[in-house]
């Protein structure tokens, strides 16, 4: 028995393949889609690409399934809900989520410096290895096999598409809180930007009756909306 040897890439892959619902035929598109570019650039001699343009891809064909289910389910509304709809459906936060939810971030490939700064937690490289990973089964295995992966991890938003937008307005509903416990309004404040302009990722910090959370984004608007949500867990947990 040779004990060195390489451990195939599909069996890598098995428990991530398990929890997606898809079982590649190249075991190198799934990979290409977990291989953030601080793992790249650390690697210069290697002729291997980051996961960036899978994530341009996918967040077309995610649009593309989102954009047809909500047709499906609402024949009636506008153009105009449903756009708005479809913005609170691919939103960075629910990508995110949906990455937590199959462990995606275990399997990510990350530079020693995104690992050591818990990247692996990161909703915007969370909701962009989602996006490649839509990618990726695309590529492997066509539009219907995009398609249900989408649908099957959408299905349960999908049911309450039209009350998104309240249940993600976290700035919302923790100013309607503290107004009425505390009579105070939540403020918010820039605290760090990094990255290149066309890939920025705020920071953000709120404070409110003492109470102090922050929040990652890659728009303030984001980076506000992950501060309030860490606010009212704040909140929940508070005597």
């Amino acid at each position: 028995m040779i004990l060195d040897d390489p451990v195939p890439e599909n069996a890598v892959h098995e428990g991530l393949e398990k929890a997606l619902g898809y079982r590649f035929n190249s075991a190198e598109q799934l990979t290409a889609a977990l291989r953030h570019s601080s793992f790249v650039n650390e690697q210069p001699q290697a002729t291997i690409s980051s996961n960036e343009r899978l994530e341009f891809l996918g967040d077309a064909v995610l649009n593309m399934v989102i954009s047809h289910l909500l047709m499906q389910r609402f024949p009636n509304l506008a153009e105009g809900e449903l756009s708005r709809n479809r913005a609170q459906l691919v939103n960075e936060t629910h990508l995110a989520t949906i990455a937590r939810e199959i462990d995606l971030g275990a399997h990510l490939l990350l530079g020693k410096g995104e690992s050591l700064t818990d990247g692996r937690e990161k909703n915007s490289l969370l909701a962009d290895a989602t996006e490649a990973v839509i990618a990726a089964i695309y590529l492997d295995g066509g539009f219907d096999a995009a398609f249900t992966f989408v649908e099957n991890q959408f299905r349960e938003r999908l049911r309450s598409a039209n009350h998104a937008r309240y249940e993600t307005d976290y700035k919302s509903r923790l100013q309607e809180r503290v107004q009425s416990t505390y009579h105070e309004v939540p403020r918010y404040q820039v605290v760090d930007e990094h990255g290149p302009d066309h890939d920025k990722i705020f920071r953000i910090r709120m404070t409110v009756a003492g109470f102090i959370a922050e929040g990652d984004g890659r728009s303030k608007k984001m980076a506000e909306q992950e501060a309030a949500r860490a606010g009212l867990e704040l909140l929940d947990r508070s005597p």
